[in-house]
């Protein structure tokens, strides 16, 4: 089986912090990973690594088969939805226009609208984004990461602060993405019960790997959730 992303002893220095130590792990073709772990973790340090937005790291990070900092061709087989996407209230681009800047062929063009219906956004294609709930603005940056066929889509907790509603949705395209599209999907989270529901790995980060392995043998292991509940609990009150 194609391994899509080989990540091998990638740590991550910072002056006063190693975000991450020492990192190993890789994910193949059709593999939908959750990586979860509290905050402060490593999580976004991890994924800006990954998208070649932070090269001063120390190990190798592999995208189908090719080292990162030999090329960056990868990027363009990669989807990417970040935490909180950015924008001016005011900004005056539709939903078709975002989506559209996705685009790297214009011959795609006519894809655009299929992905809006695909996740149930068709018929806000001309309203402007500013003026959308939370969980539809999520949904049109899923669109835009989608637009060009990426076969690895990346989220960084892409449900935060969105309403449950939105949520259920957003997760029911996922995994359709993942068994119908069979696109490989690489989601941080902090939803464990989601986690749960969705992927068939996971990934437990806390600035080392403390498991890296299928979902359920993780979530029937009582010693290891205990494990990553209380150094979640630990983190948090670290941070209050």
């Amino acid at each position: 089986m194609l391994k899509i992303v080989e990540i091998d002893h990638l740590t991550v220095q910072y002056p006063d912090l190693k975000a991450l130590d020492d990192v190993s792990f890789s994910v193949k073709k059709g593999d939908f990973l959750g990586i979860i772990g509290p905050n402060g973790a490593g999580k976004s340090t991890l994924f800006a690594a990954m998208l070649g937005l932070n090269t001063k790291y120390q190990g190798t990070i592999k995208f189908f088969g090719k080292d990162i900092r030999k090329s960056k061709d990868y990027l363009k087989e990669i989807g990417y939805v970040p935490q909180k996407p950015m924008f001016e209230k005011n900004f005056p681009a539709t939903v078709k226009d975002i989506v559209q800047m996705g685009l790297q062929h214009e011959s795609y063009v006519d894809k655009i609208d299929k992905i809006l219906q695909q996740l149930w956004i068709h018929e806000l294609s001309k309203r402007r984004i500013g003026e959308l709930s939370g969980g539809q603005q999520q949904r049109v940056f899923i669109a835009k990461a989608l637009v060009n066929d990426p076969k690895l889509l990346i989220l960084d907790e892409p449900v935060t602060g969105i309403d449950q509603q939105s949520i259920e949705l957003f997760y029911s395209i996922l995994r359709e993405l993942n068994s119908k599209q069979k696109i490989t999907i690489i989601w941080s989270s902090h939803d464990l019960d989601a986690v749960n529901q969705l992927a068939n790995h996971v990934a437990c980060l806390n600035r080392t790997l403390f498991f890296h392995g299928q979902s359920d043998e993780f979530f029937t292991n009582e010693k290891l959730v205990k494990q990553y509940s209380e150094a979640s609990m630990q983190e948090h009150m670290h941070h209050h």
